[in-house]
Order: structure tokens, then sequence, then C-alpha cells
């Protein structure tokens, strides 16, 4: 999320730190910093804000309130202290939710005599700096609204609604509308639209419709600000490939008591940039959001965190971090704010007092011996086993789908329409598996492919778990006969497995991309002749672009010795051609002569 570092100063009595010290203090407690732009005379930090917190964090009222609680500086100015007012009704707007499981909160505003015109400087430069593009007051004020405090606003021209019924519905299936983008999008019974006698003028928590979109010539105006189920927004949005900062916000599921201090503060600034007069609100909210309340103990904070903190410097962080409390014999009663929706056990609390504390602060303390009897899982000693074993025989492991043409138990969400079995048996992904393989056995070095899969099938109306094992060439994956074997793997006897082998694994390294050109070359050789001597010499000759040389073959013949090797040219750049690999060969060759032997 792009913060400008102007607009958190709002929020306090005197300005932060410079836009590095509050990246530096973000990134040690909260969030990690993409990096810093200059956008005018601001600077905006790029802020990744992780999943648990897109709740309260898209916003630079969340941001601020974290830089707050770092830097110990009072948010002064928070929008979320100011009263809310929504005590002057209006009959003349309706609204209707068809499903509240979808839609728990649904405010309307209906103002009228408002003059729609571009943004005053200050608003324009405020969205620039996070890279919005301004329209015109009334919808910049929308927008400026949710980068403030998260909650995505909508306006519509209430004349071109045709109506003040508001609706919250599904859509019909095949149902068309024109969003604000201009094109057409054909929805589902799945998507929730906003209507306007039955008529959709938006696409839930996506994207606002054309056929009521604010413009120069607009005067009444209805603001809608809403709570959607965050679920069903990410589907219509993945669905339509219509992702907006409105679907991102609802998407992380947010507050909807976050609703009414969007309303509030929509209605503030539109009222004081583009004028006109509030003709009253409609607040439909089925179901209020709960009162929670999370308790923690100090013992359990010091135990967890290997701390000796005091029951006054855990006040002193939740303090900061503006979560109110009752302390009573060490025990903290905290009722999180509404917004903070991933306040739901102990352990959430402890987190947040040790990254205001600082995790520097925290002293690295090793855990305890192990004093208790060392429990081997019998499956997975066998599966172990069975790996070493087969390793060691030259084996390489490989895992293969789960998903089957055929099978016993098909999917209920199957990934595809080709594979929509549960496979219940390992043979068809081993063979695949060979298959792909042996085209490499030369760049490996090897003679024959040799893979194995420890796996899961489902047949006989069970679970089981299979070894498999496949060895291979080209020629014997054409008959297909004893290549691939298939057996139970049997669980093992804890005290046959007392103490696992650590893996002694080489290093991984990279292969390359593009094809790699094979050349044979066989020589005679004095008797004795050292068969590294002769490898040397053609690594030498090829250059790096010989990545692997084998020998294949060897046998003497009186006082000859014969050898054969096998060499692979392989670039990690760029395709070879067939005149680079011939033209190493032929190095390799006068080489090989200049030492007397003979090239056959």
């Amino acid at each position: 999320m792009k913060v400008s570092k102007q607009w958190l100063d709002n929020f306090f009595d005197a300005p932060l730190p410079g836009a590095e010290a509050v990246a530096e203090a973000l990134t040690f407690h909260a969030f990690e910093i993409d990096g810093i732009d200059t956008v005018g005379d601001d600077q905006v930090l790029d802020v990744k804000v992780t999943p648990n917190r897109g709740h309260d964090c898209l916003s630079h009222r969340g941001i601020a309130k974290e830089v707050s609680a770092i830097l110990n500086t009072p948010l002064t100015k928070d929008p979320f202290k100011r009263p809310i007012d929504f005590s002057k009704n209006t009959n003349a707007v309706t609204v209707e939710i068809q499903k509240s499981e979808l839609c728990k909160r649904y405010i309307a505003a209906y103002i009228k005599g408002v003059k729609v015109a571009p943004s005053p400087e200050w608003l324009r430069k405020s969205l620039e700096a996070v890279g919005q593009r301004s329209i015109n007051n009334v919808v910049d004020a929308t927008n400026l609204v949710m980068f403030n405090t998260g909650q995505p606003l909508h306006a519509f021209d209430a004349h071109k609604l045709g109506s003040l019924s508001i609706g919250v519905r599904l859509a019909q299936e095949g149902e068309v509308m024109q969003a604000l983008d201009k094109k057409n999008y054909t929805l589902t019974s799945s998507m929730l639209v906003i209507t306007a006698a039955d008529a959709p003028v938006g696409i839930a928590g996506v994207k606002g419709g054309m056929p009521a979109a604010i413009d120069e010539a607009t005067v009444d105006i209805v603001i809608e600000s809403a709570n959607f189920e965050g679920v069903s927004i990410r589907k219509t949005a993945s669905a339509l490939k219509l992702r907006t900062d409105a679907s991102a916000r609802f998407e992380q599921v947010i507050s909807p008591e976050l609703a009414a201090y969007g309303m509030q503060q929509a209605v503030d600034l539109i009222s004081t940039i583009a004028g006109g007069e509030v003709q009253g609100f409609v607040d439909v909210y089925p179901e209020p959001q709960k009162e929670k309340r999370v308790s923690v103990v100090l013992a359990h904070v010091n135990r967890l965190l290997g701390t000796q903190l005091t029951g006054a410097e855990v006040a002193d962080a939740l303090v900061r971090l503006g979560l109110p409390y009752k302390e009573e014999h060490g025990t903290f009663e905290v009722i999180p704010p509404v917004e903070r929706l991933d306040l739901e056990i102990a352990e959430d609390l402890i987190e947040e007092i040790a990254r205001i504390v600082g995790y520097e602060c925290i002293a690295g303390t090793p855990l305890p011996p192990f004093s208790g009897a060392v429990e081997i899982n019998q499956n997975f000693a066998a599966a172990e086993a069975k790996r070493e074993e087969l390793v060691q025989q030259g084996y390489s492991e490989v895992y293969t789908s789960v998903f089957a043409e055929k099978g016993e138990r098909i999917v209920l969400n199957k990934v595809d329409g080709v594979r929509p079995y549960m496979r219940d048996s390992l043979v068809p992904g081993l063979i695949d598996a060979l298959r792909k393989n042996i085209p490499n056995k030369d760049l490996l070095g090897l003679k024959e492919i040799k893979l194995f899969e420890i796996g899961t099938v489902w047949k006989q109306g069970k679970e089981i778990t299979m070894l498999g094992t496949a060895v291979g060439d080209a020629k014997s994956l054409t008959t297909k006969e004893g290549i691939v074997k298939e057996e139970v793997l049997a669980p093992a006897s804890a005290a046959t497995y007392e103490v696992l082998t650590v893996s002694t694994a080489d290093r991984y390294t990279n292969f390359s991309k593009y094809p790699y050109i094979v050349r044979d070359i066989a020589l005679w050789t004095p008797a004795g002749t050292s068969e590294e001597d002769v490898r040397a010499t053609i690594q030498k000759e090829a250059g790096e672009l010989a990545v692997r040389i084998s020998l294949f073959d060897r046998f003497e013949k009186g006082e000859k010795l014969s050898l054969a090797f096998r060499v692979i040219f392989q670039s990690f750049e760029r395709t070879l051609t067939e005149e680079e690999a011939n033209t190493g060969m032929e190095k390799v060759s006068m080489a090989l002569k200049v030492k007397g032997f003979e090239v056959r």
C-alpha cells in the first residue's frame, strides 16, 4: 500500500520524523517497506501490509496508529474518535438487503444540491501521491476517505438512479452491467449487485456502474458506505478479472463498524468542498458487531516470550496500541477496538506486546533438553527407511499428481475436467515421470532412469500409502514390461528405527533450460593409461560448454586399452549449434592424437 508521509503527519500534532525513520520503525515492529518514492514535495512509503492486518491497516489511519504505538507518539487527530450522528433520517431513500450474510451493513446518505467541480489542490495532490487519478470533487472525496479510513464508499447520481429504492441482491444469471470503466460485464448468480428499481447500478464491493455515474451535471447524490462479505467479493473480482482498491479491502474482511466512520467523514468532506444539504441517512444493520474480550495473564506473556516483563511494561504496550484493558491480579482483560478483527486469543495479545516492546529486547533462550522418550511414527519411519535404501541404490524420488483420469473416488471441486478422480495407483504417474526423464539420462550420466515414489492412493474404499519404483530406458519404456512395481508400504516397528539417518544430499545446483548435444569419442591407448588423464584432456579441449564427460565403455586387447567417452555440450545462456559441438570435438580429437592415441 502507498502511504503518504504528509498524509500521515495529519494525524499528529507535530510532523513525524523523516520517511526513513518511519520506514525503519515500521520494518522492525510491523510491516516491511518495499521502498520510498518522492512525489512532488512528499515522500511515499510502499508498505507491505501482511494479510492478517488487511482489515485495519490498508489505510493511512491504520498505519498512523501503528506508527503512534511504535514511536510512542499520541494519535491526536483520530477520525474514529469523532462522534457519529445519523439521527437525521430520510424516507426518500429505502434500502433492502436480500442476504444479510453477504451484506452485513448498508448505510445510504442522500444529499441534494451539490456542485460537482474539479477537486481542490490539496485533495488532488493527496490522491496523486498514492497513485490515484483525480476525477471530480465528489468522487475524489469518497476515494480519499477510503484511503484514509480503509472503508470503501461509492457515490451515485440520484436522478440517474431512476428510483431511490436501493437493493442489494444476487445478480440474475447472465445479467449485464456497464461499469465505470465503460466495459460490459456479464454477471453470474453468485455475484452481489447494487440495484435501483431492481436494475443493477453497481457490482457490490468491486465497481460502480455507468447508469448512475457522477458527472458535471450531477446535483443530487446518494452515498453508499457498506460492508460486504470478503469471500464473495474476492470470487466476484477474480471471476470478472476486475480487482479494485475497494475489492482489495473487502477481500481482507473489514469491520461493519467502519462503514459509519467512513460515511461520517465522506458526508462532512463533500459538504465542505461540494456544498449541498444532507437530507438524511438510512442505516440497515441487521446484526451489529458484538464486543469482544480477550484476556492474557502476565505469567503467560513472560513464559511464552522468555521475558521478565512487569505488569507496568505490559500495560504501557497496551496503552500505546490503543487497546483498552482492565487489570486484576496480573490478568489483563482487553476489549479490542472494532477494527482489530485479528485479536481473538491470548497469544494474539502477546504478539502485539512483543513487537511493541521490541523483538531486539527479547533475549534468545535455548529450549530445555528433551527428557522424555523419543516417539517414532511407524509410517514415517518406514518411509524414511525405504527412502534411504532406494537413494543408496541410485533411485531418485518423485512426487506425481494425486489426480487421475479414472479411479474410485471423484473429486467434488475438481481441478480440471481432465483428471476428476483421486488416483488409485502410483503406476501411471511413475510411467509419465519416467517418460519425461529418460531423454535426460545422458545429461545426467546415467545408463537408465531409476525413480521411486511414496504416496497415497484411494482404492477399495480407503486411503492407502504405497511405494512405487520405476526403472527404464527408451527401449524398456516402449515395451512397458517390468519397469514399474507397486506395493503397500507396511508400517515399520518403532524398535527397528531408533535413530533415523540424517540426509547427506548434495547441495542443489541449477540446471540449464536450453537443449544439450551429445557426442561420443572412442580411442585406443596404451595399456595402463589413466582414464582420468584422458578425461582431463577432453575437458580442457572441449571447454566450459562440455558440462558432463562420462566413460561408457572400456576393454583391453593385448597391449592396448580401449576407452569410449560420452561428451554432453550445453549452455546456460543459449541454444548451441551443431557446429559448436563439432568444433569442440575436433579440438579434442586433435589433442588426443598429439598424445599418440588412436581415435577410432
